[in-house]
C-alpha cells in the first residue's frame, strides 16, 4: 500500500468520528435560534410587592 493510500484510508476512518463530534458540538448552537423564535416559551416571575423597607434600611445603616 502506498503512503497516499494509507493516508486516505486513515482520513476515511476518522471522518465518521469527526462528523459525530461536530454534530454533538453544533446541536446546542443550532437549537438557540429555534428557542428564541418561539415567543410563547417565556416564563416571567410575578411582580414583587414593594414594602418600602429599603429607604428605612438605607437611612438607618448610613454612617455619619
Amino acid at each position: 500500500m502506498t503512503r497516499t493510500a494509507a493516508n486516505a484510508l486513515k482520513t476515511l476512518r476518522l471522518l465518521p468520528r469527526a462528523a459525530l463530534i461536530l454534530t454533538v458540538l453544533a446541536a446546542p448552537v443550532l437549537a438557540v435560534p429555534t428557542m428564541r423564535a418561539d415567543a410563547g416559551s417565556t416564563i416571567e416571575a410575578p411582580a414583587l410587592k414593594k414594602n418600602g423597607f429599603g429607604f428605612v434600611l438605607l437611612v438607618s445603616l448610613r454612617r455619619g
